[in-house]
């Protein structure tokens, strides 16, 4: 069958040979919004172990809107909230993944585990914490400019005003997460972080995304899909033309994106968590980085969710694996000199690997 290029409206949704390219995009879906609302509401406190923001944090330990300077004028979009419990130990800045609807309304429910932890989540150019658009939805402007070389950009410059605002406060060890596609800005923007302790990987395979995008198409007998959509990355027509639901100035972004070797060299310790269900990113390419990480100077730990999807949510036993992430940096922040993967270290001498549903 021959590949023709069309440029497909915003609106529509990629075709179905290749949707799984958005899906595995995203960083939630309607359904793991739908179980962590169930899982953190029924334990919002329930850590074994009890488990900073750009002042002014909210006094409440609830989240509140604040807006960060992007570059040339563009402002970003974040949420920011003060520990849930004293004392404030650490800090935890979050990049979502891909989409253009916002976290607020669950933002409290997700994150409820970090008990000691102030919180930064910072969304992408042109999102509104409030908004709950469906990624298939996304208007047209959103799309022509939703890249990752501008979503870095915005996210290096308003963290370089998160940590001038912070001058003169007392020194607070943080942690950046990334959440799929978030976690692809994480080598690039660890240096704008002061006290930066460590990163945090939820649902990204760590892989180049071209390489893990090629994997998944294997995995879906799609590679002739995958393909196509590079010759046409390849091709002349311009940035802003949209296929498959992206702009190709996204693709392009893509396909060339560097990851891997960043996380490799970063000298910064490393935990990774993934769903041993992910539908999203195939288990080989966890594997896969897993394997190479295994060779890093610093410190890597990588922790499987059994029975686990994309989100980290184990449906069937009523699990939010997000919050036992939550768990294992609390308990690392009670202890920071056993080092973020203390936790995994010890969860591994306490337990047999299938004890409970992980390994």
């Amino acid at each position: 069958m021959a590949h023709c290029f069309v440029a497909v409206p915003p609106s529509r949704q990629a075709s179905r040979v290749l949707a799984f390219l958005l899906g595995a995009r995203r960083w939630a879906t309607a359904a793991v919004l739908a179980a962590a609302f169930g899982a953190v509401a029924a334990q919002p406190t329930a850590s074994p172990q009890p488990p900073g923001l750009a002042a002014p944090a909210a006094p409440s330990g609830r989240f509140e809107p604040l807006v960060l300077p992007g570059e040339r004028g563009v402002v970003l979009q974040a949420l920011q909230r003060s520990e849930r419990v004293p004392p404030l130990r650490y800090r935890v800045i979050v990049v979502p993944g891909s989409g253009c609807a916002g976290l607020e309304s669950f933002a409290d429910r997700y994150f409820a585990g970090l008990l000691h932890a102030q919180v930064l989540v910072l969304h992408k150019p042109g999102v509104d914490p409030d908004a709950r658009t469906a990624p298939a939805d996304c208007p047209h402007g959103f799309v022509s400019r939703d890249r990752h070389s501008t979503w870095l950009a915005h996210a290096r410059a308003a963290l370089r005003a998160d940590a001038l605002s912070r001058q003169g406060q007392p020194a607070l060890l943080q942690l950046l997460v990334g959440i799929s596609e978030g976690a692809e800005l994480l080598p690039a923007l660890a240096p704008e972080v002061p006290q930066l302790a460590g990163l945090v990987l939820i649902g990204s395979s760590g892989l180049d995304p071209q390489e893990a995008g090629a994997l998944q198409a294997r995995r879906l007998g799609a590679e002739g899909d995958w393909a196509a959509l590079a010759q046409i990355v390849a091709g002349a027509p311009p940035d802003g033309v949209v296929v498959q639901g992206r702009s190709l100035g996204y693709w392009r972004d893509l396909w060339h994106w560097p990851l891997t070797l960043p996380l490799l060299r970063s000298p910064w310790p490393l935990l990774q968590v993934w769903g041993g269900d992910d539908a999203l990113v195939p288990a080989v390419a966890y594997t896969r980085f897993e394997a190479l990480a295994a060779l890093r100077t610093a410190p890597y730990c990588a922790r499987r969710i059994d029975g686990a999807d994309h989100g980290l949510q184990r449906h069937a036993a009523g699990v939010d694996g997000v919050q036992q992430v939550w768990v294992w940096t609390e308990q690392w922040a009670r202890n920071p000199a056993a080092g973020l993967c203390g936790p995994l270290r010890l969860l591994r001498e306490q337990q047999a690997p299938s004890a409970d549903g992980t390994s």
